[in-house]
């Protein structure tokens, strides 16, 4: 029986179809069957149709059908990649930023996890355990950390949290002067929240060449990327404050979410972040959504239009994601080292076995194989991972039991709330905002979220 892979989500074009592209270029994949699946038909529409071009393009050995079902998607899946979310829309993320300035809150930092997001994956969850029990889920839409440890401890299927800030490494090694096909590294931690453990170029430590780097090069960096207009994340004042201030460098998204000091207002975020700020202010963000709409109406014209090739689009060389090697490692044997989000049993010391960690792990018939590796230096597993962790659990006790006075704590928890009064004003207004009404009006929808019985 040929491999299916259903796709969640699949609406994400640009990202579909470099899952596509990484099926169509890996032999050992021929014949896969893909499923794609979204609840927005015209979203659906364009990355079948540009599918189906692009695997007539590579010659490859691949069939395509799409739903707006879930449940029909899931039927004969051996891997479901699930890329939905459901508050990460960007309208309706521009919409809560909206709302929550009008609250006091810079950049929606408001502390209110996203539950949602949260319900949906877990739905799937429940949906493959009757569907599809021996399926692999790979996670890729956000929070990857929350998600993924919900899944695995409240089913029974596998599950695999992926995410690509761990490349990180690679812009490292660039800005210094590094070859990066040359440097052996190690970041483990939780998702968004890893750090350069081991830093080796050609088998010498490299982080004595990061050291004189910054004491040599990072202002002169600054300034010309500053004239750019814009300096990355992961080699901002930012990454390198954390550095000073951890011993280890922050890697990927770690950097951009750093501590809260980083983050209070506009010219905070300048200054630790460089240029306008970066992409998680208000007109980043507006930035980084204006682009999205533009390559999808690229990807619209093209999916419709016979004179325009996919593969002259995409081209034809393997993407950096993971997920396509992993199948194919899970499916035929094809070993390799990837970074894996998975519960930790044991791998990462400090850690409960029930709770999924970002680390290496070996991939092949066998399974998925986290690798141990050598405790965090005590000051970040205090001030970064086990906080992040209790944040953690703490969501999904909310989400689990349905207490509402657990996640106005999470907003009062946020160090831009000033009052009691600010936090149940916001917490009012999201729970008012689509897609989270239904949390507002108990009573009526959703009889599972409300008020401890003993609240005043």
């Amino acid at each position: 029986m040929p491999t299916q892979v259903t796709i969640i989500g699949a609406g994400s074009v640009v990202f579909s179809l470099g899952l596509v592209k990484d099926l169509c270029l890996t032999a050992g994949l021929k014949g896969t069957k893909v499923c794609f699946m979204d609840i927005n038909e015209e979203s659906l529409d364009v990355v079948c149709r540009l599918a189906n071009r692009y695997a007539e393009d590579l010659g490859a050995d691949l069939t395509f059908e799409r739903t707006l079902d879930r449940q029909e998607s899931l039927q004969g899946a051996d891997f479901v990649i699930n890329t939905a979310t459901i508050t990460h829309n960007e309208h309706f993320m521009k919409r809560r930023r909206e709302l929550t300035a009008r609250h006091g809150y810079f950049y929606g930092r408001t502390g209110m996890p996203e539950y949602h997001n949260l319900q949906m994956m877990l739905e799937v969850a429940h949906d493959m355990e009757e569907i599809c029990p021996d399926a692999w889920v790979l996670l890729a839409g956000n929070p990857v950390f929350d998600g993924s440890t919900l899944m695995s401890r409240e089913t029974g299927i596998k599950v695999c949290g992926l995410c690509h800030g761990h490349y990180g490494y690679r812009e490292i090694a660039r800005t210094i002067g590094l070859d990066p096909e040359k440097v052996t590294w190690q970041a483990p931690g939780l998702n968004h929240n890893v750090w350069l453990t081991h830093f080796y170029h050609d088998g010498e430590d490299a982080y004595p060449i990061l050291e004189a780097w910054i004491e040599n090069e990072s202002e002169k960096y600054w300034e010309e990327k500053q004239k750019a207009g814009e300096i990355s994340a992961q080699m901002s004042l930012s990454a390198i404050h954390q550095y000073r201030m951890y011993g280890l460098m922050p890697v990927g998204d770690t950097p951009r979410r750093g501590g809260w000091w980083y983050h209070t207002d506009l010219e905070t975020r300048q200054r630790w972040y460089g240029g306008k700020g970066g992409n998680d202010t208000p007109a980043g963000r507006d930035r980084v959504l204006e682009g999205k709409e533009k390559k999808f109406e690229q990807m619209k014209e093209a999916a419709y239009d016979e004179k325009v090739r996919p593969i002259d689009l995409f081209g034809d060389k393997m993407t950096s994601e993971q997920h396509v090697p992993i199948i194919d490692g899970l499916v035929n044997d094809n070993e390799g080292q990837f970074q894996v989000n998975v519960p930790n049993n044991g791998a990462l010391p400090g850690i409960p076995d029930d709770v999924v960690v970002e680390l290496p792990a070996i991939v092949n018939k066998k399974g998925i194989q986290p690798l141990r590796v050598q405790p965090l230096p005590n000051k970040i597993m205090l001030e970064c991972i086990y906080p992040d962790w209790l944040r953690m659990e703490r969501t999904l006790e909310a989400l689990l039991t349905g207490d509402l006075s657990m996640m106005l704590f999470s907003i009062l928890e946020s160090h831009q709330t000033r009052s009691y009064d600010q936090a149940t004003e916001v917490l009012d207004a999201l729970l008012h905002i689509e897609p989270n009404a239904p949390m507002a009006h108990i009573e009526d929808i959703n009889d599972h979220f409300g008020w401890p019985d003993k609240w005043e």
